[in-house]
């Protein structure tokens, strides 16, 4: 595959903390499309440091409208759907070099190395994503509290992992769980045909009870010290917060009016 055919698509909302790591391995690229979200830190200043970024900014409404209007700024066959928290090694750069996509072929995914400031861990419940596309042939849509890649065509594999190392502040982390968790709440709720994972959260119970276990124990996440505990405790607080914001909902629809009346 010709590296002049792609374009990085990078979304940012304050991140001040990633975006200079990020970008600074896509120096290969002849363009790079940064939508931002009208930030108040340092990002914008950061993003436009880099002679091959081209950044516009546009008012958030969601993150699928969001990642559809970087897709229309390209121009290119093939876009590099980035979080701005991803790191691109030079080996996966040399390995979509020697890709020979067919024409049926509409994408590639990835897996990846989530990273604790900048430790690898050797598990994670990062799901692999299709981040490698033709641009004709790929549209986002919602999925909850985030966005799914809808692609027309068979997609394959790209060996070489992508790193993910989100470096914000933990309050804003736990801003953002409060705020995707009534997303995902919402979706849960109105889902009739689901996974293992989402079977055990529509219990309230057993995936919070169950999350440390997974990291710790099946994922090896004891063996990576702090950094180990820090990943689990996050996404065990992340099934938490679900658990409870479907269990508030379940007792205020339960609850009867005449009670407070009396009360």
């Amino acid at each position: 595959m010709e590296i002049a055919s792609v374009t990085p698509l990078i979304l940012t909302r304050n991140e001040e903390t990633n975006i200079d790591r990020t970008l600074d391995r896509l120096l290969w690229a002849d363009r790079i499309v940064v939508v931002d979200s009208y930030s108040d830190d340092a990002t914008v200043e950061i993003a436009e440091s880099f002679e091959n970024v081209d950044l516009t900014q546009r008012e958030f409404d969601d993150h699928t409208s969001q990642w559809n209007y970087g897709l229309d700024q390209i121009k290119t066959n093939w876009v590099l759907s980035l979080d701005a928290d991803y790191q691109v090694p030079p080996a996966f750069i040399e390995e979509v070099r020697k890709l020979e996509p067919p024409p049926d072929l509409a994408g590639y995914r990835v897996d990846f190395t989530y990273c604790v400031y900048g430790r690898p861990l050797r598990g994670t419940l990062y799901p692999p994503r299709v981040v490698l596309f033709r641009n004709e042939r790929a549209r986002y849509v919602q999925d909850g509290h985030t966005q799914r890649l809808s692609v027309d065509g068979d997609v394959s594999e790209v060996d070489t992992k992508l790193k993910h190392d989100d470096r914000k502040p933990l309050t804003q982390w736990l801003d953002n769980q409060r705020r995707y968790t009534r997303l995902e709440a919402e979706k849960l709720t109105q889902a009739d045909d689901v996974g293992v994972t989402d079977r055990l959260r529509k219990t309230d119970v057993l995936a919070p009870l169950l999350m440390p276990i997974y990291c710790l124990f099946v994922q090896g996440l004891i063996l990576d010290g702090w950094a180990g505990w820090h990943y689990t405790l996050q996404r065990t607080y992340a099934e938490l917060l679900l658990a409870l914001v479907r269990l508030d909902v379940r007792l205020r629809d339960d609850s009867d009016p005449t009670q407070e009346g009396a009360a």
